[in-house]
């Protein structure tokens, strides 16, 4: 119990932090995905029947169990099925996003703190003596600054700041 507990923790905190912008959190749910349905198809144990009678005369047991064969077929399925999809979606140059709205939001989801937009940001600048008048380009927000002298990046991070 407390290895289940310990492992589901830290799927948790993996996916947490896949929601941060710059990580790939479609490799670890894919990652996530086909390792559990390839522990079902490679690590099946037969069931305990089967081992404490195969030495039995009387009729022999299956190696298996019914819910075990099914498992182990779906698991398989699924695979194949979600491997050839994906290849056939890589060579057919197929940009899944535009089939999905939403997958976006597993890779990084917007806060107050962070913006998923990966655009550069730009801003049209003015500047008259000390006073620094910005407008960001993508959503239409302006500010103004006083400073003295304001360098190339501080003026980029205060464009950034101003379009998230």
């Amino acid at each position: 119990v407390v290895t289940i507990i310990t492992l589901v923790l830290i799927v948790a905190v993996n996916l947490g932090l896949g929601v941060l912008p710059g990580v790939d959190n479609f490799a670890h749910i894919g990652g996530f995905a086909t390792g559990f349905l390839l522990g079902f198809v490679l690590l099946i144990r037969p069931h305990y029947g089967w081992i404490n009678l195969r030495s039995a005369p009387a009729a022999k047991p299956h190696k298996y169990n019914i819910c075990q064969a099914i498992l182990w077929t779906v698991s398989l399925l699924l695979l194949l099925g979600w491997f050839i999809a994906g290849l056939i979606s890589l060579f057919n140059n197929v940009d899944g996003n535009k089939h999905c709205s939403w997958c976006h939001y597993l890779s990084c989801v917007p806060t107050s703190r962070w913006s998923c937009n990966r655009e550069p940001a730009s801003c049209t600048t003015t500047q008259l003596g000390n006073q620094l008048s910005m407008t960001c380009l993508r959503n239409g927000k302006s500010g103004s600054y006083i400073l003295a002298n304001p360098s190339d990046s501080r003026i980029n991070s205060l464009c950034v700041q101003l379009c998230r």
